[in-house]
């Protein structure tokens, strides 16, 4: 087994509230994370449950929730490392997955304001300046760098902190995944593709590998989380992963899943663990069909017959670029504090899925995160 990479603070702006704790109440509650807002709709009239970043951060920040949530977070996650025992080397990097980036300034800088906005306010929109200011008031310079792979974004971050590291390139990596973009316009159109549910509340429709599942809710998150070989005990260790390309469809699972199935057998060769040391798959879990056949069945494949599955996502809701940052975030607090955080069971399904909070079993985790457009990745988590 490969030397690991630990998680070493963490912190948390989801639809939960402002931190790690509100997040951890929110899931051992079993309760989503969901509340009904106005404007949503073909016709911008009617309410929606989205599980969304409620204002909140620090004023200086900008008025922006997206600058005040990636920073929050990072703040958090810091604190919270130092808090356990971290101190930072020479050179911290800075890794931030983003898909979708400041939404709420750029609508605004068009549709309210007709780009006509000060020097100060062009330069919030820069998905530069929240990674700029950040480095500014640490005092970081390792490199830094936006990582992009849909809703894959998190592992994919994860995956290049543990490069990043083992090529010397620096020696601790703050990671943070960032997603606030779900406005009318963008919940719409993912309504319109018939994988986003928001005129009832999440359990009626987000149901991963159970009957009567119709796809997601929408939802919104920063996690930060500093990576780094020393200092403290880790909530996590990160063994290994694996990232690979479907190359078949801009939205659709390939149905042979040979691209899937390579990832997970090559994140598990990277991480230099064997099939019998797996205990739970943490799946992308989206609720959707495709995805509920393509984990299912791999599971089923590649997991010893004592392994169990979950999905957090009828809680958090779909954090889009966030979404396997969110979940990871889960999983380092279950191992943190001895309880796995799934949801409850609605509905009959998948014999091996977890039903409400569980008493953590040892043995390594599995995370998979399946982006729209083709974007595979998978990480291996050890206690």
């Amino acid at each position: 087994m490969v030397s690991g990479l630990g998680i070493r603070g963490l912190g948390a702006v989801t639809g939960y509230g402002w931190g790690v704790e509100p997040l951890w109440e929110g899931l051992l509650s079993g309760k989503h994370a969901a509340s009904l807002l106005d404007g949503y709709g073909e016709g911008r009239d009617r309410p929606a449950w989205v599980a969304a970043v409620l204002p909140g951060g620090d004023d200086s920040d900008g008025p922006s929730r997206f600058g005040r949530a990636m920073r929050g977070a990072a703040r958090e996650a810091i604190a919270d490392a130092r808090a356990r025992g971290w101190r930072e080397g020479r050179r911290v990097g800075l890794l931030h997955a983003v898909v979708l980036g400041e939404v709420d300034l750029w609508k605004d800088f068009y549709l309210q304001r007709g780009g006509d906005v000060s020097k100060r306010d062009y330069l919030r929109l820069m998905p530069s300046t929240p990674m700029s200011l950040l480095m500014q008031e640490f005092d970081f310079h390792g490199p830094a760098m936006n990582v992009s792979a849909m809703c894959s974004s998190g592992n994919a971050g994860l995956i290049t902190a543990k490069a990043w590291l083992d090529a010397g390139i620096v020696d601790d990596v703050v990671f943070v995944a960032t997603d606030v973009s779900a406005t009318p316009e963008n919940v719409l159109h993912f309504e319109r593709l018939g994988v986003a549910f928001t005129a009832s509340e999440p359990p009626e429709v987000c149901r991963p590998f159970q009957e009567g599942s119709s796809g997601f809710a929408m939802g919104e998150a920063s996690v930060a989380m500093v990576l780094s070989r020393s200092g403290g005990v880790p909530y996590l260790n990160v063994l290994g992963g694996a990232m690979s390309h479907d190359a078949h469809h801009v939205t659709s699972i390939d149905p042979d899943l040979t691209d899937i199935t390579r990832c997970f057998e090559e994140a598990l060769d990277n991480a230099g663990v064997s099939r019998s040391d797996l205990r739970y798959l943490n799946a992308h879990g989206p609720g959707t069909a495709q995805c509920d056949r393509a984990e299912s069945e791999i599971f089923n494949a590649l997991f010893p017959p004592e392994a169990e599955l979950y999905s957090v996502k009828p809680l958090v809701g779909h954090c889009q670029g966030a979404a396997s940052a969110v979940e990871l975030a889960a999983t380092a607090l279950a191992h943190d504090r001895g309880t796995l955080p799934a949801p409850p069971k609605v509905s009959a399904g998948h014999p091996r899925l977890l039903d409400g909070p569980t008493p953590l079993s040892p043995g390594l985790t599995v995370k998979s995160s399946l982006g729209m457009g083709g974007h595979n990745s998978v990480v291996v988590l050890a206690p």
